[in-house]
Parts: structure tokens; C-alpha cells; sequence
């Protein structure tokens, strides 16, 4: 058995193909070029390098090598698009026109389908690597304040209203008031812009879509959104729990707690429950 692995920045690629090298599957990593990590080959059976445009290309190497199965991992920036980072090719081109809006949804769905088409068939995200699912609770020693329950629960509204409009996924939050909404920049650079408005304390709460594609967009949260969070002294990190992933938890765990930062994965029953029983 083999499968696919369409590789953008960070460690998420790496992970998922070391998880099914590990089991036996081997894997073919269509790594994009100046985004996915230099060190993806370790990691992989087959590796080939592909401009984020080639399209086309993408899927001819998947075929080549007769791959039935595919995860999309690592973030890939749309910022790219608006910055000529991006040579489409021709198939590119045509799938761009052919879009409604270039939300995130419309571009993951309009690639889905083209791989789908050519018999490639994209896989949930966490297929091999279910241990990266954000897990329920508090997972620092320090919990959040009562205010700090209170800036979550107020959070998690405004990100799961942001979701539904294919935005972003992140808030920043202080005292029940919105310092930053994630758009077209992404976690980090959201948090950075939502701290200068903050100051220290603030809450970042990051969520799934209200319905979450596992296969497309799967909220991740690694040591890069941590040192953010540090940079502008923030106080509580909220990731849905088992629709988000968190890399190197430990580390994570081990990191925000020497900063004096609350991790807790949470869900929308657990935030409804300890309003209705007015416990934070």
C-alpha cells in the first residue's frame, strides 16, 4: 500500500508520512517547493519537488506513481496568490477561473475534486496520525481564570461565527472584547496584530469550522503559534478538542507552561455546560 502526501510548511507533513512509513505504507511526497521542509526526502519513499502552481504536475506524479489515496498537509498561504508566488499551469488556471470566491473551502474543494476526477481520493488528515488530535482539558498545570473562561466562552462564539464564513479560525480576545479576527494571514501574524492591541493577558481561542472537513484545513496549533503567544505575552491558548492538532504536545505543554501560558482543549458542550453551572 502507498499513499500521497502533498507537503506545505511545517512539521505536519513530516509526521503523518513518518506515521505511515511506520506502518508499513509507503510514501510518495509531492513536497512544494519554498514551503515544505528541506528535510521531507528522511521522511519519504519517493519525493518530487513541485511549484505550489503545477497543478497538473501534481497530479501526473501521483499517477506515475499509481497513488489511490492523498493527504493535504502543511499550510499553504494565500497570500501567495496575491504576492506572484504562484506560476499556474494551464489546469491551475482553469480551476481558478472556475471558482465562486477564493475562500479556503472553494480552493481545497475545486483541488479535491480535480484529484477525484484522475481517481485520487484525499483522505482524512489524521488517518495516520490520530495522536495528534487535540485531547479534552486543561493541559498545563496552570487552568484559566474565571475572566479568562469568560473571554474563551466569548471567544468561541466569535471564531465558530468566523469559521461559518470561511474567514479564519483564530480570535484574539481580551476582557470580552476583540482585539484580532484571523483572515488571509494566518494564527500567528493574527496574534501577533491582536497582542499589540491587547497588550499582555490576552486569550487566543482557535476552533474547527462549524462543519469541519477532516480532510481539508484542519486546524493546527505547533511551537511557532506558542512563541507568538510569547512574543505578546498572552495568557490562555482554547483549541478544540478532536478537531484540531497539536504538534509535539509535550514540548508544547512544557513551553507554554515555563511562559506562564494556559493550554486547554475544549468543546462546545463542555464551554455550555460550565456557563449553565456557572463554573469557570
Amino acid at each position: 500500500m502507498q499513499i500521497g502526501v502533498i507537503a506545505g510548511t511545517g512539521d505536519l507533513p513530516k509526521i503523518i508520512a513518518k506515521d505511515a512509513r511506520e506502518r508499513g505504507i509507503k510514501v510518495i511526497t509531492i513536497a512544494l517547493e519554498n514551503l515544505a521542509s528541506s528535510d521531507l526526502s528522511k521522511f519519504s519513499d519517493e519525493i518530487k519537488w513541485i511549484n505550489v502552481g503545477k497543478l497538473g504536475e501534481m497530479i501526473d506524479t501521483l499517477k506515475e506513481f499509481d497513488v489511490k489515496e492523498a493527504i493535504m498537509a502543511g499550510k499553504v498561504s494565500k497570500t501567495l496568490l496575491y504576492k506572484s508566488k504562484i506560476t499556474p499551469d494551464l489546469r491551475a488556471v482553469k480551476l481558478l477561473f472556475s471558482l465562486k470566491d477564493k475562500s479556503d473551502d472553494s480552493i481545497l474543494n475545486a483541488i479535491t475534486r480535480e484529484l477525484e476526477k484522475e481517481g485520487i481520493h484525499i483522505i482524512d488528515t489524521t488517518a495516520f496520525s490520530p495522536h495528534l488530535l487535540t485531547p479534552e482539558g486543561v493541559l498545563t498545570d496552570d487552568p484559566p481564570t474565571m475572566d479568562e473562561w469568560k473571554d474563551i466562552e466569548f471567544g468561541w462564539k466569535i471564531a465558530k461565527e468566523i469559521g461559518k464564513l470561511d474567514i479564519g479560525q483564530t480570535v484574539v480576545v481580551k476582557d470580552q472584547a476583540v482585539m484580532a479576527v484571523e483572515a488571509i494571514e494566518g494564527t500567528d501574524e493574527a496574534i501577533i496584530r491582536g497582542g499589540k492591541l491587547s497588550g499582555e493577558g490576552a486569550v487566543v481561542v482557535k476552533v474547527s469550522k462549524p462543519h469541519q472537513d477532516m480532510r481539508l484545513d484542519v486546524p493546527v496549533v505547533g511551537l511557532d503559534t506558542l512563541r507568538s503567544m510569547i512574543d505578546i505575552r498572552a495568557r490562555v491558548l482554547a483549541v478544540e478538542a478532536q478537531k484540531s492538532m497539536l504538534i509535539s504536545r509535550e514540548r508544547f505543554a512544557k513551553e507554554a507552561e515555563d511562559a506562564g501560558i494556559s493550554v486547554v482543549g475544549i468543546s462546545h458542550e463542555k464551554i455550555l455546560k460550565k456557563i449553565s453551572h456557572g463554573k469557570y
